[in-house]
């Protein structure tokens, strides 16, 4: 009797020895049945063995043949898609754009797709955000200016990172003083957790590379503006203050530099400017400024006589006032103090802002607690998210 088990598994490539014949009574036409079985056997588990056996055989994808429908008796309407590029219906009256795009998925002809996208949310994709939008900057005497782009939309918009939405406890934290030294604002940048908002000085260096890095590790930045205290010159915020002495076009020449340093911001903070931020002839066209370049405000909140929030409403500026300084003194138990008190305040009011300085122990005190927080179910927003927009009612 033959042993058809043993010849499977006998390597490829190896002949099989003749079988004995056991009686002489077998007749040549079942020997030659008997071979042709081994013959059709032997066949069989080559085919079987030629690939390695799949360790999951509930992976084992299994192929259909493709049918091709019969075309109907009354074609349907053509979809309009884009082929190269998406192609993008403009809105009515601020209604939501129709984006047509073509996908490719699977081996079936292309699939059209239609993405409604709401103009509330513009916010940049976070892979491109270190690229400034060409069309909302300006050329200007010391370099690229922000300005509104012909279809409106604003630095404020276009810059802002994006968030939940949630209307849970948020707190926003600014940690400004960046790019005035290099190994500090590296170690801010790779350091603090994206949703915190960074504050560059303008008389910083390399400014344009940091904010790459910055906007690259998905951090909203903010540039700081250098505006006169009470005790000025003896406090001096820096290089091209704005003062109340100035003229106005003189002023707009100093805002013009600090805004020219780099790009890709949503809005500005002040630096110091209690006196400033006070006096309704030098803060009017400065707010004003801001206002026609689509930019946001943010005040620190050291100063109780700001005009800024009445100023910003009537310009049409995005404005957001901070609630405390979270490193006024630069122990960590006083800091940690600070940040609770800002998640107390989340809670009761929905939103806090917390402003802090790049220093060694503000970076680390900052990322473990936002950690912590972020447990507790405080959720971590850009400066933009918690911002009171006036044309968004």
């Amino acid at each position: 009797m033959v042993d058809i088990g043993k010849d499977i598994e006998r390597p490829l490539g190896q002949t099989p020895r003749p079988q004995r014949v056991a009686s002489r009574g077998i007749s040549s036409g079942t020997v030659a049945a008997t071979l042709a079985v081994l013959a059709v056997i032997g066949v069989s588990g080559a085919i079987a063995l030629r690939e390695k056996p799949f360790r999951k055989p509930q992976e084992v994808a299994v192929s259909t043949p493709k049918v091709t429908p019969a075309p109907a008796a009354t074609p349907a309407p053509a979809v309009e898609t884009a082929t190269a590029a998406p192609k993008v219906e403009t809105p009515k009256a601020g209604g939501p754009q129709i984006i047509h795009v073509q996908t490719e998925e699977g081996d079936g002809p292309p699939k059209a797709a239609i993405v409604i996208r709401d103009p509330s949310s513009i916010g940049q994709n976070l892979k491109v955000a270190h690229i400034p939008d060409r069309a909302l900057i300006e050329a200007g005497e010391t370099g690229p200016l922000p300005i509104r782009a012909a279809d409106g939309r604003r630095p404020f918009d276009v810059y802002a990172r994006p968030w939940s939405g949630s209307r849970g406890a948020r707190v926003a934290i600014v940690i400004g003083g960046l790019a005035v030294s290099q190994t500090g604002t590296q170690a801010a940048i790779a350091k603090l957790p994206p949703e915190v908002t960074l504050g560059f000085a303008p008389q910083g260096n390399s400014i344009g590379r940091w904010m790459q890095a910055a906007r690259q590790s998905g951090h909203e930045i903010v540039m700081q503006i250098p505006l006169e205290p009470f005790d000025f010159p003896n406090v001096n915020p820096g290089r091209n203050t704005l003062t109340v002495a100035a003229s106005p076009d003189e002023n707009l020449k100093s805002l013009h530099w600090a805004l020219s340093r780099t790009t890709n911001y949503t809005g500005v903070m002040n630096y110091m400017g209690a006196r400033f931020s006070s006096d309704p002839a030098a803060m009017a066209p400065f707010m004003a400024e801001l206002g026609k370049r689509g930019l946001a405000y943010v005040d620190d909140g050291s100063s109780a006589r700001s005009l800024a929030p009445d100023l910003a409403l009537k310009d049409g500026v995005p404005f957001v006032a901070g609630d405390s300084s979270i490193d006024a003194v630069q122990e960590r138990g006083a800091i940690l103090k600070k940040l609770d008190e800002l998640e107390a305040t989340a809670r009761a009011k929905g939103t806090a802002v917390g402003i802090g300085s790049a220093f060694d122990l503000t970076v680390d005190t900052v990322s473990a607690w936002v950690a912590e927080a972020k447990k507790r179910g405080i959720e971590i927003v850009p400066i933009s998210a918690v911002a009171i927009d006036p044309q968004k009612g």
